[in-house]
């Protein structure tokens, strides 16, 4: 039972009892809790710990989200098909979930900052074949390497919060740091529309190759080692940790669901809903940019609500797992309003859209205090391989089931094409939230040993 062992208990650390539900004989897991956080002032946890590892997030979504705003002029200077166009961006979405179990490996291994501090470099790399690129192979393979090197974004920043905040606070400080992430998506819009009026898209990539190498540079200067030495047990033991993970009840009662929810809000945020507002909503280019806008903005927004919402709402007694169910109703119905065009030229389904795309994020924090502390960075990646896999394959699908309808006299993409591509993914959605609400006896006892409240209840 080498993989289970906790770590060393460091001094004034309080510890928890988390049941294991796998085991035989019930064996209790000790997991450091709160009080096993370093004595730092939050001031300088924010500037030393939140603000460098936020840069890297931002990047990563203003990386992911570029392609929404420039991909008319890749469609007309490359000669894209719809197919081409979801693939070179999906491209991203692979190179980022094949490095999720290494990264999780790393982590665990070296600690946050000097990882992703490395991993950013390959992002610069991509940037620069990017603004050179003049092929779709060549720009498949940019995007390849950026999404490498962003790979750690947010799960580098998730080990870092694990190791310097309290476990209390997890899901209010990753909801607070996420929102940074949604403002590289709002720069992704019109801030970017507004620069390409200055500069071309070439010219953009080189400027965020010259950004990443700096923000590189400050997480590898800046952010503070932990004083307990870096884990340093066997590539062994920390795969057997890995296959513990994957064996967990709990963890396949959130996967699907989590797994689902973020590949339809990832390849539609960051892709496609700008072609179905040109295509279905006939809005010209610089309205689009302002949709988006809005459509960031509330995901921004719904960063921070849904972590001080999941904050409030545990010091009563409130579950994330009521509160992810609950959020999951609403993003569903925002879907279904796009995808069958309730409303084509209304906000408020992107609102709700933006709002609640990512409330299935807080199952990071609620599997994190299921497992041994030093298992963070490997529950993290170990989930966010699969889900951003799944993006990939919502990425490129949509674009495919779009392909096979042909497209109208003017180049746009027919209303019965999103309608099968968007109804597709949000079918898949609908499946998983029904695994999802009738979980499994064992999981459900697990939920209800593990997951203690923030705080008691007033």
């Amino acid at each position: 039972m080498e993989s289970l062992r906790a770590p060393p208990i460091p001094d004034g650390t309080a510890w928890r009892l988390a049941s294991d539900p796998d085991q035989p004989n019930r064996i209790a897991v000790m997991t450091a809790v709160s009080s096993a956080t370093p004595q730092h002032s939050l001031l300088r946890l924010v500037l030393t710990v939140f603000l460098p590892f936020a840069g890297g997030y931002f990047l990563s979504y203003l990386y992911r989200s570029t392609n929404a705003v420039i991909a008319p002029q890749l469609i007309s200077e490359v000669g894209l098909s719809a197919g081409d166009l979801g693939l070179i961006t999906s491209a991203y979405f692979l190179a980022f979930a094949a490095a999720q179990v290494p990264l999780g490996l790393l982590l665990d291994r070296f600690g946050p900052r000097r990882v992703q501090a490395t991993f950013l470099l390959f992002a610069a790399l991509g940037a620069v074949l990017f603004a050179i690129g003049h092929s779709k192979e060549m720009l498949a393979v940019a995007r390849g390497l950026i999404g490498l090197g962003v790979a750690g974004g947010l799960m580098a920043s998730f080990k870092a919060i694990t190791l310097w905040f309290p476990e209390r606070r997890w899901p209010l400080v990753n909801g607070c740091f996420m929102a940074m992430g949604g403002l590289g998506a709002v720069s992704a819009t019109a801030p970017l529309e507004a620069a390409l009026h200055y500069a071309d898209w070439r010219g953009v990539f080189f400027v965020l190759a010259a950004i990443t190498v700096a923000v590189s540079s400050i997480i590898f200067f800046t952010v503070p080692e932990r004083k307990e030495r870096p884990t340093r047990s066997s590539l062994h033991t920390q795969l057997a940790g890995l296959r513990h993970i994957y064996g967990d009840r709990l963890f396949w009662r959130y996967a699907p669901l989590t797994i689902t929810a973020l590949a339809a809000n990832m390849a539609i945020q960051s892709l496609w809903a700008g072609p179905w507002l040109k295509d279905i909503a006939g809005l010209e280019r610089a309205d689009v940019a302002n949709y988006l806008f809005v459509l960031t903005a509330s995901m921004t927004l719904g960063f921070v609500s849904n972590g001080v919402v999941a904050d409030f709402l545990e010091r009563w007694n409130v579950s994330l797992g009521k509160i992810i169910g609950w959020g999951m109703i609403i993003f569903l119905f925002s879907q279904a309003a796009i995808t069958f065009e309730l409303d084509p030229i209304g906000i408020w389904p992107w609102i709700l859209f933006g709002l609640t795309m990512n409330i299935v994020v807080l199952a990071y924090p609620l599997l994190s205090r299921h497992f041994p502390l030093d298992y963070a960075g490997r529950v993290n990646t170990g989930l966010n391989v699969l889900a951003f896999g799944g993006v990939y394959v919502a990425q490129y699908g949509i674009g495919a089931i779009i392909d096979l309808w042909p497209p109208a006299a003017d180049g746009s993409y027919l209303p019965e094409a999103y309608r099968a591509a968007f109804g597709t993914f949000l079918g898949l959605q609908v499946l998983a939230f029904i695994w999802f609400l009738i979980p499994n006896r064992r999981a459900a006892s697990a939920e209800n040993d593990t997951l203690e409240p923030g705080a008691p209840s007033p």
